[in-house]
């Protein structure tokens, strides 16, 4: 095989050639060297940790801000059990106080899950939710695309969903948030199949948007890239940095992959990207149509996290939980992000969506005042003049393609769906796209590498791994 893309013979690289040194990759080749396996990580950037990005804190000598991946919460179950092997701890994220909500004009606070806006509004959002979760428990979690009202809802966009299951347009309203806030994305981008799946993924839409009791409780002390750097660190030298892939070569037996001027050669390998930048892979032979149809059309999210720097988290003294969320302003959510010692005061914003890439186009002095501009409407003249400002553009990054993950369009899962994680020869599909679970997020990150890993071990051996609690 290996002569065939016209080079010398590839270098022996085990059994296992991982592409991608996120948390799902990393975690199937952990996974695969715990078995016994050869494995060699092959990764783009000069780090690991994908999605998952920590960097300094300004103006501290040991915080830090995770400007990618952050949050953990209830029902979690991998990322917890990972968490508690490699002794990270974790702390609850700062929700005391009132919140503030800006809708159709009026900026309000309250306190609990429910925001103060017109209760007509609020019964109307609360019917769609509940119809949006029904559909979502009608769909066979592992094979969605084979509900049986799945090929109408994947015909349809979720803003068409939404219009046929909402009465008022502040409803409407309320869930485009909702979008940008969970997908990055609005709701004439989404197919509707995609969303009640996204939902039964994690267990109902309120443990997606809930901070205490749901998917942004918990933040990790030191930062979420402490994660996959302990799992690269077990891996010691079978990861490779600075080695972006560009071609892979393959047959049922053997597969062969050309990383950053190295030629790899081993029996398997685990394609632990994106289905987006999977796709853009140099495949030998080509892909089968439905596995590169399907990656054409899962497109990323946009979004620009944002984060401005205090000496001190000024909101609390006010009452105010540091927890935001608005229907007209660029960031239409933000949250208290400040270190346990709650010196200095973070704030946290996001540009998602259509918000993200008109901001994109701006310049960075142009994108911050826009920031702070947000943070000032909703924190007051305080907020207009912080110490530091912080932004990761993930539209701009070119091993991520976007954030916070993947989305179908309509049409995708019903005709490709079959594609996503099924095998093409020896290659195996991981990457949180791929989860069952918490789809999106890093859970479903790692049970998407522990599914890839018991496929190669049953590929290699004929006996999975023993297969672990949900």
């Amino acid at each position: 095989m290996w002569p065939r893309m016209g080079v010398a013979v590839g270098h022996d690289a085990g059994d296992v050639i991982v592409v991608g040194a996120g948390l799902s990759g990393l975690t199937a080749a952990v996974d695969l060297a715990d078995a016994g396996l050869q494995v060699t990580v092959v990764e783009a950037r000069d780090r690991v940790g994908g999605r998952l990005k920590t960097v300094p804190l300004p103006g501290t000598d040991h915080d830090t801000l995770d400007v990618g991946g952050q949050w953990v919460g209830p029902g979690q179950n991998r990322i917890t059990a990972l968490l508690d092997g490699l002794a990270l701890d974790r702390f609850r994220t700062y929700e005391d106080g009132a919140h503030l909500v800006d809708f159709a004009g009026r900026l309000r606070r309250y306190r609990g899950r429910i925001p103060r806006i017109s209760p007509v509004v609020l019964l109307d959002a609360k019917r769609a939710q509940s119809a949006l979760e029904r559909a979502g428990r009608r769909l066979p979690a592992d094979e969605p695309w084979r509900g049986r009202a799945a090929e109408a809802a994947d015909a349809q966009t979720f803003a068409s969903w939404l219009a046929r299951h909402t009465v008022t347009p502040g409803a409407r309203r309320f869930f485009r948030v909702v979008t940008g806030a969970v997908f990055a994305a609005e709701p004439e981008e989404l197919s509707a199949l995609w969303v009640q799946l996204y939902v039964r993924a994690a267990g109902g839409l309120d443990l997606l948007i809930d901070t205490g009791g749901g998917a942004q409780q918990d933040r990790i002390v030191g930062g979420t890239q402490q994660i996959a750097q302990r799992l690269a660190d077990r891996l010691g030298g079978r990861v490779v940095l600075r080695a972006p892939v560009t071609e892979v070569e393959w047959t049922d037996r053997d597969v062969q992959v050309r990383a950053g001027g190295r030629l790899l050669r081993a029996a398997r390998a685990i394609i632990a990207l994106p289905p987006l930048l999977a796709g853009r892979l140099a495949y030998q032979p080509g892909l089968p149509t439905q596995r590169a149809q399907l990656t054409q059309r899962m497109p990323m999210g946009a979004v620009i996290k944002v984060m401005a720097v205090y000496d001190t988290p000024f909101w609390r003294d006010a009452g105010l939980s540091g927890q935001a969320a608005s229907d007209r302003l660029p960031v239409s959510v933000a949250f208290d992000t400040s270190p346990p010692s709650a010196s200095p005061g973070v704030l946290l914003g996001f540009l998602e969506g259509r918000h993200a890439t008109d901001a994109a186009t701006l310049s960075a002095a142009d994108r911050r005042e826009l920031v702070i501009g947000c943070f000032t409407r909703y924190f007051g003249n305080r907020a207009a003049q912080p110490e530091h400002y912080v932004e990761q553009d993930w539209t701009a990054e070119r091993y991520s393609g976007g954030c916070y993950g993947a989305f179908t369009t309509p049409g995708t899962l019903s005709r490709f769906g079959s594609a996503l994680r099924r095998p093409v020869g020896s290659l195996h599909w991981a990457g949180t796209e791929t989860a069952s679970r918490w789809t999106g997020y890093m859970d479903g990150a790692i049970e998407a590498g522990q599914r890839a890993a018991t496929e190669v071990l049953t590929a290699l051996r004929g006996t999975p791994a023993a297969p672990r609690p949900d």
